[in-house]
C-alpha cells in the first residue's frame, strides 16, 4: 500500500508555495513552475522524499528510539499534539525553548519541577500551604505545562526530530544537527533544505497540508511499532512449541513400552504390615465347622 497518493497531496494543497519573491533559490530544484506570482512544488519530489522519510522514521522507532514532533507556529499546534498523542510520541507545540537538545540535563531539573508540582497537588501538600503560595504554584506549574508537557516523559535525547516550517525553527535545526540527530522537516519555498537529512518539499501554511504530513509520520511509528510487537508474539509462539516438545519427548522416555522384563518396585512398608495382619486373622468358616 502506498504511504500518500497524488491525489491526497493535490487534495490538501501541498503543491502551493509561496510567492516568487520570498522564494529561497536554493529550493529551486523542488520547484515545479510559477502561476500568478506564486511557486507550484512538484509533487513527484514530494512523493519520494516523504517515502525515505516514512522509512527513516520506521528504522528509528524499531530500534527503540523515540521521534520529537515539532511545530510551534498556530497552523501547526493542534496537528502536531494530537498526532504525536496517538502515536505516544513526545512533542513541542507551543514554543522552543533555547537549549532543548544541547542543553537537556537543564531541561530536565524542569521537567523534574513540573512533576514534583503535580505531585503536591495530588498527595494534599497544597492544603497546608497558603493560598499565595498555591497560587504561585500553580502559575509555575501552567507556565511548565505549556511549554515542556509534551516532552514531560523523555528520558533522553530523540533518535529523530520531525518539524513542520524550518524557517521558523531555525534554533531546533540548528540543535539537531549539532547533537548529530537526524532531521525530517517540511520545507516551503522560502527554506533552506541544506542540512536537512530528509526535506519534505511541500505546502507548510495549509492546516490541512500539515495535519496530513503530521498524520504519514505517526502511521510510520505506530506500524513500525506493530511490527515489534507481531515479531514477540511469533518468538513467544517459537518458545512455546520448543517447549511443548521437550516435554512430549520427555513423557515417552518415562512411559514403559515393554512390560516382558517389567520388575516391580519393593513393596513398601506399610504393605507388609498389612499382609502380616491378613495372615494373622482366623478364618471364621474354620471355626464353625468344628
Amino acid at each position: 500500500m502506498a504511504v500518500v497518493t497524488m491525489k491526497n497531496l493535490l487534495e490538501s494543497g501541498v503543491h502551493f508555495g509561496h510567492q516568487v519573491k520570498r522564494w529561497d533559490p536554493r529550493m529551486k530544484k523542488y520547484i515545479f513552475a510559477e502561476r500568478n506570482g506564486i511557486h507550484i512544488i512538484d509533487l513527484q519530489k514530494t512523493i519520494a522524499a516523504i517515502k525515505d522519510g516514512y522509512d527513516a522514521v520506521r528504522k528509528v522507532t524499531a530500534a527503540g528510539k523515540s521521534v520529537l514532533f515539532v511545530g510551534t507556529k498556530k497552523q501547526a499546534q493542534q496537528a502536531v499534539q494530537k498526532e504525536a498523542e496517538r502515536c505516544g510520541m513526545f512533542y513541542v507545540n507551543n514554543r522552543w525553548l533555547g537549549g532543548m537538545l544541547t542543553n537537556f540535563s537543564t531541561i530536565k531539573k524542569s521537567l523534574n519541577r513540573l512533576k514534583k508540582i503535580e505531585k503536591m497537588e495530588i498527595d494534599g501538600t497544597f492544603e497546608n500551604l497558603t493560598k499565595k503560595e498555591v497560587a504561585a504554584l500553580t502559575k509555575e506549574k501552567i507556565k511548565l505545562e505549556k511549554n515542556l508537557g509534551g516532552i514531560k516523559e523523555m528520558k533522553e535525547l530523540p533518535g529523530a526530530i520531525f518539524i513542520i516550517d524550518t524557517h521558523k525553527e531555525q534554533i531546533a535545526v540548528a540543535e539537531a544537527r549539532r547533537m548529530g540527530i537526524p532531521i525530517i522537516a517540511v520545507v516551503d519555498t522560502n527554506c533552506n533544505p541544506e542540512g536537512i537529512d530528509y526535506p519534505i518539499p511541500g505546502n507548510d501554511d495549509a492546516i490541512r497540508a500539515i495535519s496530513l504530513f503530521t498524520s504519514i509520520i505517526a502511521n510510520a511509528v505506530i506500524e513500525s511499532d506493530n511490527e515489534a510487537g507481531l515479531k514477540i508474539l511469533e518468538n513467544l509462539g517459537d518458545e512455546e512449541e520448543f517447549v511443548q516438545t521437550d516435554a512430549a519427548v520427555k513423557n515417552e522416555d518415562e512411559e514403559i513400552v515393554d512390560y516382558s522384563n517389567y520388575q516391580p518396585t519393593e513393596s513398601k512398608e506399610e504393605d507388609e504390615e498389612v499382609e502380616d495382619k491378613e495372615s494373622q486373622l482366623i478364618d471364621e468358616d474354620k471355626i464353625y465347622k468344628d
